[in-house]
C-alpha cells in the first residue's frame, strides 16, 4: 500500500445535501435499515455474542441484540441515517431506484 498519511486522515463523503429522497424511497429507507439490523444481530450471533444489559465486549453481550422493533430509537436512527446516505448516493451519482 503507499505511503498513506493516517494521522491527517479527513473524512470526504459525497456530498448529498442537495439530495432529497421521494417519499416512495424513505419505506426503502425504512426496508433497508431494519435489514441491515437483521444482518447484523445475525453475524453478532454467529460470533458468539448474546443480549447483555449493558455492552461487554468480553463477555460477548450487547443491549442492540433485539428484534428491530424493539431496538431503542438512538440507535435505528443512526441505522437509518446509513440507509438514506447509501440510497442518496446512489441518486447522486445519477443512478435511478424503481420498484417493478
Amino acid at each position: 500500500m503507499a505511503n498513506i498519511d493516517k494521522k491527517n486522515y479527513r473524512s470526504a463523503p459525497i456530498d448529498t445535501a442537495d439530495v432529497v429522497l421521494p417519499a416512495e424511497l424513505l419505506e426503502l429507507v425504512e426496508q433497508i435499515t431494519q435489514n441491515n439490523h437483521e444482518v447484523w444481530a445475525r453475524e453478532r450471533i454467529k460470533d458468539g455474542w448474546t443480549y447483555g444489559e449493558h455492552r461487554d465486549d468480553v463477555r460477548k453481550q450487547t443491549p442492540c441484540l433485539v428484534p428491530y422493533e424493539v431496538l431503542p430509537e438512538s440507535e435505528k436512527a443512526i441505522d437509518r441515517n446509513t440507509a438514506a446516505e447509501v440510497l442518496k448516493v446512489v441518486v447522486k451519482l445519477g443512478f435511478k431506484i424503481s420498484k417493478e
